[in-house]
């Protein structure tokens, strides 16, 4: 993404962190703020609408009768309205860039996107799979199911957000740096045919030529493709604020890399980036990364 294609940007917050099974995640989107990304991206050429933040409430008891998701019906609103959001932004013409909050907000960014782009590739950041549903998640941790709920899989309240009609097609999906999958997510996606970009095939292929085949997969047939950036993606050496760490993940500059390739391919529609974890992060080091990852995925050079 280039401010030349579409200079008008949405930056939506979405403060919540009930998807997850750490709380401090929803005051992401303040400290990503705090770190600069509004200035960072006016610097790029870049005319920055602050959508302010959809703050989640949390409820007396995390359970819902008749399920075992945690926090169903606020994470449901929170999408719905998250939904609502982009859909508009992007009605406007503004190109929608998401902050979380933990990675179940992709449920609603990209039901959002779908209203506009009927055909969404997605390239998927993150150690896990986020492909769960009620019945294999060990958990019941939303946040480990917004990929199913965008294939249309799962609890009714998630899957019709947006729509039950919009929804992925599971040959445009490619996970990057993934390498903590539950028994269950392994199933799944070696059942529907999704691409897998563990961290061996980085190793083994290196990271630009793993873009190159991801960004090829994700935008063949399709309308455009969204970016959705989980800072676990990244090894706990990089990025200590964010709350499912596992080691042996993507180098800072394999990160940077792959964004900035994205954005050289100039067919991102939309973004996000999410599980920012502010209670233990150091110094904000984690929200300044990831707004250094914005630049790059929104065509910032250095020369």
């Amino acid at each position: 993404m280039k401010p030349s294609i579409n200079s008008r940007l949405s930056l939506i917050g979405v403060a919540i962190d009930l998807g997850a099974g750490t709380p401090g995640v929803s005051l992401g989107p303040s400290a990503i703020r705090y770190a600069g990304v509004v200035e960072r991206l006016q610097n790029i050429g870049y005319d920055v609408k602050d959508e302010g933040d959809i703050v989640a409430i949390k409820p007396a008891s995390p359970i819902v009768a008749g399920t075992n998701l945690k926090n169903l019906d606020e994470v449901a609103r929170v999408n719905t309205e998250l939904c609502h959001r982009v859909d508009t932004a992007m009605a406007a013409g503004r190109f929608p860039l998401v902050l979380g909050g933990d990675h179940s907000i992709a449920i609603g960014t990209i039901a959002g996107v779908l209203q506009h782009k009927k055909n969404l590739g997605v390239i998927w950041f993150d150690a896990h799979g986020d492909i769960n549903t009620a019945e294999t998640s060990p958990s019941g941790n939303i946040h480990g199911m917004p990929v199913a709920v965008s294939l249309g899989l799962g609890h009714e309240r998630l899957t019709s957000i947006g729509g039950s009609d919009k929804k992925l097609n599971t040959k445009n999906i490619v996970f990057v740096g993934c390498r903590d999958l539950d028994f269950g997510e392994r199933k799944i996606l070696k059942e529907l045919g999704i691409t897998v970009f563990t961290m061996h095939e980085i190793d083994r292929l290196g990271m630009t030529e793993v873009m190159n085949r991801a960004i090829a997969i994700a935008s063949e047939g399709t309308d455009g493709i969204h970016v959705s950036f989980d800072l676990d993606s990244m090894d706990p050496i990089f990025v200590q604020g964010t709350g499912t760490r596992v080691p042996g993940g993507l180098t800072y500059r394999e990160s940077h890399l792959a964004l900035e390739l994205i954005a050289l391919s100039e067919k991102v529609v939309s973004a996000e980036f999410v599980e920012v974890n502010l209670i233990i992060d150091v110094k904000n080091e984690t929200a300044k990364t990831a707004v250094a990852l914005i630049g790059s995925l929104m065509g910032e050079w250095l020369i």
